[in-house]
C-alpha cells in the first residue's frame, strides 16, 4: 500500500514505490520497444535508440497529443509536473496506452529552491535519485559540447593575438579578426552560482590565454540545450550545431562554430544525448525524460524527439511546457509545434486554489518565510478573483491557439468545497472544461475526472493555428506576443534592442527565425511582483539575441539573469546518503 503523502516526504514515497517498480526490460516490452532499441543504464533507467525506433515506427499513426501548462507560477507552486504524472496515471487507470514526456531537472534548482521536478505525492516519476542527479549524462554532454565551443573560441582569440598571418598560416589557421569585446557565448555549469556571472579570464602571461571579460550561465540556458529540445534527428542537430554564433568579428560579422571548425566535435559529444531516457510513474506507466530548458530563459520544452517517439508508441502522449501558459504554452504553440509539425489535441491548464488566492489578493509568500495563515483558511473571494484575472486570461491565451483547454484544479487538502465550487463556476461560465484532480493524494484514482475530461477534449475537433507567421516582421511578432498573450498595451525598446531589431529585420537569414521570449515567469508582465492580470502597462525589451543554431531570435524583457543565484537555505542542506545502503535521502 502506498505511503500517505500528508505524512511522508516525496523522497520517502518515491523510495517506497521503487521497491516494486518495473525493470526497464519489462517497461520496454509493454511499450513495444524492441531489444536492440533499448540501451539500459542499470535495471530501472534506459535510453531508447531513437533512430532505430523511429525508423521502425515511422508509418504508424500518431496518438493523441496533450500539453500540460499552468497559470502564472507563485512561490506556492501549481504542481504542473505532478499533474502531468497524475494525468498519465489517470489515463492508465482508464486502460489507455499512454506515454508521458517531461524535461530532465537541472542540478541548480534541485540543489537550491525548486526541487527536482519529478512530481510529488503519489504522482511522481521514478526512480527519483537518478532522475534528480544527472540521469544518463545528457546535461554533462551539453556542458562538454558547449564549453568545448568556448575552449575553441578563446584559444583562437589567443592565437590570433599572439601570431601574425604567416605564423597562423603555418598552423593551418586563417585570421578571423574576432572582436574580444563582442563575444556572444559564455561558459556554463549546472548549478546556481552567482559568483560566476561576471568573471575575467586569461589572467597571467600570453601562454595563459587572452585576458578578457567572460562569465557563466546555467547549463539549461545553453543554446545546445535548446537544440536538443528542437532537433528532429541527428542530421538536424548536426546542421544546427554549425550555425551557433560564438562571437562577432571586428566588422560586426558573426563567427560561428563552423568558422572555428569545432561544430563536428561538439556534435560528437551529443550523439548519445539525442536518445530519450525511459523511466516510469509510481504506477508503472512509461515516461520519456529528455531535454531540460527553462521557459523563462529558453524554450522550456521537453524534446521533439521524445514527443515523436511517444506519439508513435502510445495512444496518448502527455507532455508538459515550462512555467505558465504565457511563456511555456506560448513557446509550445508557436515554436515547438512549428518546428515539429505536430498538432496538439488538447491542453491542460493547471491551477491550485492557494495559487489563485495569491493572484486574487492574498499576501505574496516569501520563500524561506512562514506561509501566511490566511492561505489555510477559506476565502472564496480571493480564489474567485484569482480565477477571474490570471486563470481566465490564460484560458483565453490557450483558446487563441484554437484549443479549448481543460482546467485542472489541482486539489490540496486545505481547499474547501466552497472555494472549489466557486472556481468551477468561473471556468464553466467562461466556456472551458474543468476537472478536480486529487492525484497528489490518491495517484491515478484521484485523476480519473481529469483523465475523462482530457479524453473528451482529444475527441473534439480543434482549429489549431499559430499566433504569427514567420514572414511577419520581428517587432510585429514581439508586439503580438506582448499584447495577445501577456496583455500589454504595447512594447518599448531600449536603444540597443531597437537597433538590433531593425538590423535583424533587414537580415534575410535572421528575419524568419522563430521568436523565443525571455521574461520573468512570476508575472504576466516583466515585473515579477505584479500578480493577477495587470492592465495599463508596456513590455520593456532590453536586448535581442540571435540563436541561429536553435532557430530563433531571443527578445529579452526586463531584467533576466541566465545564471540564477543560490539562496541562503538551499535544498542541498537536507540531501544526504545512507552510508550503509548508498541510498540518497532528502531529495524533493
Amino acid at each position: 500500500m502506498a505511503l500517505d503523502p500528508t505524512k511522508h516526504a516525496d523522497w520517502e514515497i518515491a523510495e517506497d514505490a521503487e521497491a516494486g517498480m518495473k525493470t526497464v526490460y519489462q517497461l520496454a516490452e509493454e511499450l513495444g520497444i524492441e531489444k536492440d532499441e533499448l540501451l539500459p543504464h542499470g535495471h530501472y533507467v534506459a535510453k531508447i535508440d531513437f533512430n532505430k525506433a523511429i525508423n521502425r515506427l515511422g508509418s504508424k499513426p500518431d496518438g493523441k497529443y496533450v500539453d500540460v501548462t499552468a497559470i502564472t507560477p507563485t512561490p506556492l507552486g501549481e504542481g504542473k509536473s505532478t499533474t502531468t504524472m497524475g494525468l498519465v496515471q489517470g489515463l492508465g487507470k482508464r486502460d489507455k496506452n499512454v506515454v508521458g514526456a517531461i524535461r530532465q531537472p537541472s542540478g541548480g534548482p534541485t540543489m537550491n529552491i525548486k526541487g527536482s521536478a519529478a512530481g510529488g505525492g503519489l504522482s511522481q516519476c521514478i526512480p527519483l535519485t537518478p532522475f534528480s542527479l544527472g540521469l544518463t549524462g545528457d546535461i554533462n554532454a551539453i556542458m562538454n559540447a558547449h564549453n568545448l565551443g568556448m575552449v575553441a573560441l578563446t584559444s583562437r582569440i589567443q592565437h590570433e593575438f599572439n601570431y601574425n598571418d604567416e605564423q597562423l598560416a603555418k598552423r593551418n589557421l586563417k585570421r578571423l579578426n574576432i572582436d574580444p569585446n563582442n563575444i556572444a557565448f559564455q561558459w556554463i555549469i549546472d548549478f546556481c552560482a552567482q559568483a560566476l556571472r561576471d568573471i575575467t579570464i586569461g589572467i597571467g602571461g600570453k601562454m595563459d590565454g587572452f585576458m578578457m571579460k567572460s562569465g557563466f550561465a546555467i547549463a539549461v540556458s545553453s543554446e545546445i540545450m535548446a537544440i536538443l529540445s528542437v532537433a528532429k534527428d541527428l542530421k538536424d542537430m548536426r546542421e544546427r550545431m554549425g550555425k551557433i554564433v560564438l562571437a562577432y568579428d571586428k566588422f560586426g560579422n558573426p563567427v560561428t562554430t563552423a568558422d572555428i571548425e569545432v561544430d563536428g566535435a561538439m556534435t560528437a559529444w551529443m550523439v548519445e544525448a539525442l536518445n530519450p531516457n525511459l523511466m516510469q510513474t509510481i504506477e508503472g506507466q512509461p515516461v520519456l525524460v529528455h531535454a531540460g530548458p527553462f521557459a523563462n530563459i529558453a524554450i522550456g520544452q521537453s524534446s521533439i524527439v521524445a514527443d515523436r517517439l511517444g506519439l508513435k508508441l502510445g495512444d496518448y502522449n502527455v507532455t508538459e511546457s515550462g512555467f505558465g501558459a504565457d511563456i511555456g504554452f506560448e513557446k509550445f504553440w508557436n515554436l515547438k509545434c512549428r518546428f515539429s509539425g505536430n498538432k496538439p489535441n488538447a491542453a491542460v491548464l493547471v491551477a491550485t486554489i492557494r495559487a489563485l488566492k495569491c493572484h486574487g489578493g492574498a499576501p505574496v509568500p516569501v520563500p524561506g518565510h512562514p506561509l501566511d495563515p490566511s492561505y489555510n483558511e477559506e476565502n472564496v473571494e480571493w480564489a474567485v478573483k484569482g480565477a477571474e484575472t490570471n486563470l481566465l486570461h490564460l484560458v483565453n491565451v490557450v483558446k487563441k491557439a484554437g484549443i479549448n483547454p481543460v482546467v485542472c484544479i489541482n486539489n490540496f487538502y486545505t481547499d474547501t468545497d466552497n472555494e472549489i465550487k466557486a472556481v468551477r463556476k468561473v471556468v464553466e461560465d467562461a466556456g472551458a472544461r474543468v476537472a478536480l484532480s486529487k492525484h497528489w493524494e490518491k495517484g491515478g484514482e484521484g485523476a480519473l475526472e481529469l483523465a475523462d475530461a482530457v479524453v473528451d477534449a482529444c475527441n473534439e475537433e480543434n482549429n489549431f493555428k499559430f499566433l504569427y507567421e514567420l514572414d511577419a516582421p520581428l517587432r510585429t511578432r514581439i508586439e503580438l506576443i506582448a499584447e495577445q498573450v501577456y496583455g500589454a498595451d504595447g512594447v518599448d525598446y531600449s536603444p540597443v534592442a531597437l537597433a538590433k531589431a531593425k538590423a535583424m529585420e533587414s537580415d534575410p537569414e535572421i528575419a524568419k527565425l522563430g521568436t523565443c521570449m525571455v521574461k520573468t515567469h512570476l508575472s504576466l508582465t516583466d515585473n515579477p511582483m505584479l500578480k493577477g492580470a495587470p492592465k495599463g502597462w508596456k513590455l520593456q525589451i532590453a536586448d535581442i539575441l540571435a540563436y541561429k543554431g536553435a532557430g530563433f531570435v531571443v527578445p529579452v524583457a526586463g531584467t533576466i539573469k541566465l545564471m540564477p543565484g543560490t539562496c541562503s537555505d538551499p535544498a542541498y542542506r537536507r540531501v544526504d546518503v545512507d552510508v550503509e545502503t548508498g541510498r540518497v535521502k532528502g531529495l524533493f
